[in-house]
């Protein structure tokens, strides 16, 4: 749970034994990533429509470009515990290899009901994929997601190794500024402008498979 208070949990236990029939709204997303980079450990948020994790066509949040410049979520995370808009959260514990996929289960109640997801393709300057307030519908099968990479916008695409966090590279904190788009976009991809090899590291969009489903 995103938060966890003594007395909620007492209640919570008591409530299970007098009505040991009901069950928390529950909603599980398995990511795969099927592009040729490695993915920075994702984060996965369920919420209300009050709030958006990034929306296109806008700037990136300085939290969102932390962690498409550098796969850091810890800017995000701080924001998510104090938002009401958020039912809970997860950030997976490695990174996420291609051709690897990772399971989260989070609580999916009432108006948080809306579901995004986010990772760095960390072979980039400022690639992240990105589900955006997808709808967890409540009955039915699972809902499977072709999830696209996006440019945050807030560094040059210029592929040089002087900016990459990831492999070939290994320089994070750095940044390439001049000539940014300024807005989140669909990324253009990998075109080997730079360090970085389309044979080795490029994609075409989906960058990851998403499959949403309730429990």
């Amino acid at each position: 749970m995103k938060r966890t208070l003594f007395f909620g949990a007492l209640v919570a236990i008591l409530f299970s034994l007098a009505a040991p029939a009901a069950a928390q709204d529950m909603v599980r997303v398995k990511i795969t990533n099927v592009s040729k980079q490695i993915i920075s450990p994702p984060l996965v948020v369920t919420h209300s429509g009050e709030t958006r994790i990034f929306r296109p066509g806008k700037p990136a949040s300085d939290a969102l470009a932390a962690l498409a410049e550098d796969g850091d979520t810890s800017a995000l995370v701080a924001l998510l515990a104090t938002n009401d808009a958020v039912g809970d959260y997860a950030v997976a514990d490695g990174m996420l290899f291609p051709g690897q996929s990772v399971v989260f289960d989070l609580e999916s109640q009432g108006q948080f009901n809306l579901v995004s997801a986010v990772g760095m393709l960390v072979s980039t300057n400022d690639a992240f994929f990105g589900l955006d307030s997808h709808f967890a519908r409540k009955n039915g099968p699972a809902q499977r997601l072709n999830v696209p990479a996006w440019d945050a916008g807030s560094e040059f695409n210029s592929e040089s190794c002087d900016y990459i966090p990831g492999p070939p590279c290994g320089n994070p904190m750095m940044r390439d500024t001049d000539g940014a788009e300024g807005i989140i976009l669909t990324h253009p991809g990998i075109h080997g402008m730079g360090d970085i090899s389309s044979g080795d590291y490029g994609w075409l969009n989906p960058a990851v498979d998403i499959v949403v489903s309730r429990r």
